[in-house]
């Protein structure tokens, strides 16, 4: 089983369909829609954040979350 998780929970995601975690057969799956999500959140959230998709240890892939090109906070409670 190979796992897809956001790493930090932004305002936008909250407000989104987009679940948190999710759970794959296939690894190839995994990194799909790993990579998916991140450039679907980069396009469609408010650019207070950069989002990257990256393997992490075993069979965990991470959606890193990072200060975007809009700068400030987008009331998450996770910036200050």
């Amino acid at each position: 089983m190979f796992t897809v998780q956001i790493e930090r929970e932004c305002g936008c995601l909250r407000k989104s369909d987009i679940q948190k975690e999710k759970s794959f057969d296939k690894r190839e799956d995994a990194i799909f829609y790993s990579q998916a999500i991140a450039e679907t959140m980069n396009e469609d959230f408010c650019s207070k954040h950069h989002f990257t998709a990256r393997a992490a240890a075993g069979d965990e892939f991470v959606i890193g979350v990072g200060e975007g090109s809009g700068g400030g906070c987008c009331g998450g409670g996770h910036c200050g």
